[in-house]
Parts: C-alpha cells; sequence; structure tokens
C-alpha cells in the first residue's frame, strides 16, 4: 500500500471512542448468545476478538455492524447510538466480512462504484475516492480485472479498500485472512497495520489465529458468551506465570529426582520435564549443574498466545 495522501483516507469523530459496548446482551430465540459484555476502544487502536465456535464473536460483531439490535445494553459507534441513530453509525463503519462479498464477475472499479452507490455518494467524490484508494492499495493496474481472476489476497485488498470508500473511522472484519496462504495473509495484516499507524483507522477483528491476535493493541478473550480474558498479548502471557526451564533426556526419572535433590519442584509434562519458574533465564544454570542424564538438552520456554488461549477457554470466569 503506498502513502498517498494517506490522511485523506479516513474520517473520525473527535472526543468519542471509536466504539463503545455497555451491558450488551444478545439473545437467539431462548439462547444467550451474549452476557452483559462492556468494551470500548480509542480511535486508532486495534482489538482482537478471540473465543471458540459459539462464545458470542459473530452476535458482538452483529451488533456493532448495526445488522442486528441487542437485547440489552447500548452499543455506540463515535458517539452514535445504533438503536437510536443507526445511519449515523453505519456512516462511520467499514465492514469486511469473512465470506466473500465482491461480485466476481465485475472488475475491481466497478465493485467499488457500486459500494459508493450504495452509500450515495456523489460522483465526483465516488471518482476521486475510488482513484485515491486504487492507488493506496496498488491496484491501479488491476482495475479492470475481473475479481474472479485475482488471487485471494488480492481480493481481499480489494474489499479493504471498499470498506474504506466511504471515510469510516472504524474497520470491522470477521477472520479478514481465513483461507489465504501465510503470504497473502503478511499482506493484508501489512495493510491493516499501515491502516493504523497512517490513516488513524480504528480496527476491530475476530479471528481464531493465535500469531494474528498478537498484532491488537487489546485482545478480548470471550467464553460462553463472556469476556473471560483481555489486555495486551504481552500482559496476557506474563498473567500466565508459566515460564519454564524443559529439559529433554534419555532418563527423565533420573532427571526429576536430581532436579528436586537440588531443591526444584519438577514436572513431567508432554514436552520433557519441566521447572516452572518466573525468571528462568537466571535460573538455567543452577538446573544444568544439578543433572548428570543422558542425551540432555535444556531450553527455556515462556507463555504464548496459545497456552493463553487454553487457559481462558478452560476458566470459568
Amino acid at each position: 500500500m503506498s502513502a498517498v495522501r494517506a490522511a485523506e483516507v479516513s474520517g473520525t469523530d473527535s472526543g468519542a471512542p471509536a466504539f463503545e459496548l455497555a451491558d450488551v446482551v444478545v439473545r437467539h430465540g431462548r439462547v444467550t448468545a451474549v452476557h452483559g459484555v462492556s468494551m470500548a476502544s480509542p480511535p486508532g487502536r486495534i482489538t482482537a476478538l478471540l473465543g471458540p465456535n459459539g462464545a458470542g464473536k459473530s452476535s458482538l460483531l452483529g451488533v456493532l455492524s448495526t445488522a442486528a439490535r441487542p437485547d440489552a445494553g447500548t452499543v455506540r459507534i463515535f458517539g452514535h447510538d445504533v438503536r437510536e441513530a443507526p445511519m449515523a453509525a453505519r456512516r462511520r463503519l467499514g465492514l469486511v466480512f469473512q465470506e466473500r462479498t465482491l461480485d466476481k464477475e465485475l472488475s475491481v472499479e466497478r465493485n467499488l462504484w457500486f459500494h459508493a452507490r450504495l452509500f450515495g455518494m456523489r460522483r465526483a467524490d465516488a471518482r476521486e475516492r475510488i482513484a485515491l484508494l486504487l492507488e493506496l492499495f496498488e491496484l491501479v493496474d488491476r482495475r479492470r480485472q475481473p475479481v474472479e481472476e485475482l488471487s485471494g489476497g488480492l481480493a481481499r485488498r480489494v474489499e479493504i479498500a471498499r470498506a474504506l470508500l466511504h471515510r469510516p473511522g472504524l474497520i470491522v472484519l470477521d477472520e479478514p485472512t481465513n483461507g489465504l496462504d501465510p503470504a497473502a495473509r503478511a499482506t493484508v495484516w501489512a495493510d491493516l497495520l499501515r491502516l493504523r499507524a497512517e490513516l488513524g483507522v480504528t480496527v476491530l477483528f475476530a479471528t481464531h489465529y493465535m500469531d494474528e491476535a498478537e498484532y491488537a493493541d487489546e485482545i478480548v478473550i470471550l467464553r460462553a458468551g463472556r469476556v473471560v480474558r483481555r489486555g495486551g498479548a504481552a500482559e496476557l502471557k506474563s498473567s500466565l506465570e508459566a515460564s519454564r526451564i524443559v529439559v529433554s533426556c534419555a532418563d527423565e526419572e533420573a532427571a526429576v529426582r536430581q532436579l528436586r535433590t537440588a531443591g526444584f519442584e519438577p514436572l513431567v509434562e508432554p514436552g520433557g520435564v519441566a521447572v516452572h519458574c518466573a525468571d528462568p533465564e537466571a535460573r538455567i544454570a543452577a538446573v544444568v549443574r544439578s543433572l548428570d542424564v543422558p542425551g540432555l538438552t535444556v531450553s527455556v520456554r515462556h507463555p504464548s498466545m496459545n497456552d493463553v488461549y487454553v487457559a481462558a477457554a478452560g476458566s470459568a470466569s
């Protein structure tokens, strides 16, 4: 994505949170999908939603996108209540769905024109915006190419450009890189990070990729319609207190005995014999000195986002 006239791409309302949910409840018939969730983001922040199927991610995105109404609580986009002023909220919101929604038979440019007409943009404004976004996303040479001829990564780039056409301050994405290869995933995230860094666009996305969650300033993990963890990636990892020294050898029983004799509290785990401690780098030498076993290898492991997710998915609150 080029740096051309970047400041002209997005529009935000100063003073109000980009999005704000307060005590939101969503029901589907007799099933409560979201139980009193509250969360908010200032402009310019990236927020990730994580959670297993049925955790409430899609229901939250549904009320945030104005596609559904909350059964209780309030949802605001840049200060505009989605119940009381849905059109005002929608104008400040760009959406990228998990399912591909471009017209495959139309060209890249015609897809953008169709979106501009849906939002009632004046022709001169739409022409200028389309030209700007084609250049910004390096799609000028593909403007007349049918979408069905594009790779998955390029098609996703067109969808993000389309979502920005009407100058939203918030872009909401549901599984933005689902089905893409690693190179295309990296390109999509380079685009999204630049949107935040250069344009001040607020990003909210749902994903099942743990590595993608680490792009976010705040990660919100949902379980059974409730928030069970939230914070930055480093904060969430450190909260587990699961850093460890892992010993691999040909005689784990002997390693356990020797470590206990040296005053450690070893645990046999799938990856080897583990010594959990807050500062494994400082204690690894002592662990090595205490061991006299064949085939010894010792490594340090810190909690990953996958560890955080597994811990949260099993928590009750």
